[in-house]
């Protein structure tokens, strides 16, 4: 009371976390102290030093009024007293204290910088309005001082107290990990105080059960003891994400091993739980494609309604560009040979190290291009030719885009895409090592630089569509190229004519996919 203005929060001292309300009248006339009050703790109590370190002195009586919500209410009254003055020989403090109007104890002096507590060993019900005054004895020559008080409400509990067993394993966890949660009080009950990270079954008037155990990414330290087997009621256990060491407990794996105990223990580095942690995965292993599948389907149908439209809107421009070229009775392209004759390498999709990169490109010694990844080199993996592409320390492509294409090459098969032989990832050496096509990409062949005659305006608007298709294709498989004039090979019209009946198929990358 008194200066307690200034305290109205947890204080480190107090071993019950309580928070102390100031009450101050402006009538009042405060006495304060810096000593310390009980500093041995002698009281049983243990109310912090600075509440008791201040008090009103000159109210005749000092009187404590609550109302009740109903005469059946139960108040205990705890009312703490320490003399802050240092009296002189002719002074004197002596005091009475009544409840409800009716004497509760004899008058009693003060000790110097010592808790005093008096409280009531009944509780107060019964009335509407409760009342408990503290005055001085008519032999006292000082006022009544009262440095703090506690009303306590007594609330009735329909549920019994947690299972004994349950409550000395938790109290135990709680010492051995240090746990810093809310575990104060009974771990079950009440109900709606439970403690933090636990879950429990209730069954009527029987003590409470702990069936589930939360305690994941808390820092743990240490082994797991075998004491967890003792939770007989105990259903999931989840430990993961800790630092705990040394074997599981052999009780753990039967229980789950018997399917009796959810038990999660992966990410704990130094802990044996290699098939925990499968288990869990497997789990995964079977929503993550479930649900990757049915995005897939609304995809695809998404797709194919969109290529329909398409088509319908498109489709007198599409009869004007092919129908006319078509009109010949003989397939244009029935005599065209193939440009490539071994047909397409398939890959071994095999990692390789930088010294062996090295030896395949004859220490990089030829260059066949360069790009925002890096640069292209040339090589031989026994009679075979490849292109290696090295990523660049400085790519603005990166690392991830690099693990991104070896993931989706690694699984496409498709005529018109270069095939992936395999990668390097040896340090920070990173490269990607692709089938060698010999005559180039399908851009190459189309740019109009290697056009030497003079070509339609219907010709050249075509070739500039061709030229626009955002696809990583290879040399056009099946090409026939002429050469003119000694420069590089330029596509007939009919190799064009197939490539645009090819393109307008408008079947995905995403079709050729190989699952995995």
């Amino acid at each position: 009371m008194g200066s307690l203005s200034v305290f109205s929060h947890y204080d480190a001292d107090d071993i019950y976390d309580f928070i102390w309300d100031p009450h101050h009248y402006s009538e009042w006339k405060q006495v304060t102290t810096s000593l310390t009050i009980d500093p041995e703790n002698q009281n049983v109590y243990q109310v912090p030093s600075i509440v008791m370190s201040s008090t009103p002195k000159n109210a005749t009586n000092l009187d404590l009024w609550w109302n009740s919500p109903d005469e059946n209410t139960k108040y205990y009254v705890y009312l703490q007293f320490a003399e802050i003055e240092k009296l002189q020989t002719n002074q004197t403090r002596l005091l009475s204290i009544t409840r409800n109007g009716k004497p509760f104890q004899e008058p009693f002096p003060l000790l110097y910088l010592a808790t005093s507590t008096v409280s009531m060993t009944e509780a107060l019900t019964g009335a509407a309005l409760h009342n408990s005054s503290i005055s001085h004895d008519g032999n006292s020559t000082l006022p009544p001082i009262l440095n703090a008080f506690e009303i306590y409400t007594v609330i009735e509990f329909l549920q019994e107290e947690t299972n004994q067993q349950d409550v000395d394993f938790i109290q135990n966890i709680k010492n051995t990990y240090g746990v810093k949660r809310n575990w104060q009080g009974d771990p079950c009950a009440p109900q709606e105080y439970l403690w933090e990270g636990l879950h429990c079954s209730y069954n009527g008037y029987e003590p409470p059960r702990i069936i589930s155990f939360n305690l994941s990414s808390t820092g743990l330290t240490g082994e797991i003891p075998p004491s967890f087997s003792n939770l007989t009621m105990l259903q999931i256990l989840k430990l993961e994400k800790n630092n705990l060491t040394g074997p599981v407990p052999v009780g753990l794996i039967q229980k789950s091993n018997d399917g009796s105990l959810t038990l999660s223990l992966c990410e704990n580095q130094n802990l044996n739980v290699l098939l925990h942690c499968e288990k869990e995965k497997k789990k995964d292993s079977i929503l993550v494609p479930v649900a990757t599948s049915v995005v897939g389907i609304l995809i695809l149908l998404t797709i194919v309604a969109a290529v329909i439209w398409w088509r319908f809107k498109s489709k007198e421009t599409m009869q004007f560009l092919v129908i006319p070229l078509l009109v010949p009775s003989t397939d244009v392209t029935a005599d065209l040979p193939p440009i490539i004759q071994h047909g397409p390498m398939e890959p071994s999709q095999r990692q390789f190290t930088y010294s062996e990169v090295l030896k395949i490109t004859n220490n990089c010694e030829r260059i066949v291009g360069r790009g925002g990844f890096g640069s292209v080199y040339h090589g031989y993996i026994g009679d075979t030719q490849v292109a290696v592409k090295m990523l660049s320390q400085s790519s603005v492509q990166g690392y991830q885009e690099f693990h991104s294409e070896v993931n989706l090459l690694m699984r496409v098969h498709h005529r018109n895409l270069t095939s992936l032989v395999g990668y390097c990832t040896d340090g920070t050496n990173t490269g990607l090592i692709y089938e060698y096509m010999s005559n180039g990409n399908l851009h190459e062949h189309l740019s109009d630089k290697l056009i030497a005659e003079k070509e339609t305006t219907l010709k050249r608007n075509f070739n500039n569509t061709l030229n626009n298709l955002k696809v990583h294709v290879k040399a056009y498989r099946e090409i026939n190229t002429r050469p003119h004039d000694n420069r590089s090979n330029i596509l007939s019209w009919a190799d064009r004519l197939r490539i645009a009946i090819d393109a307008a198929h408008g079947q995905r990358v995403e079709i050729f996919i190989v699952p995995l």
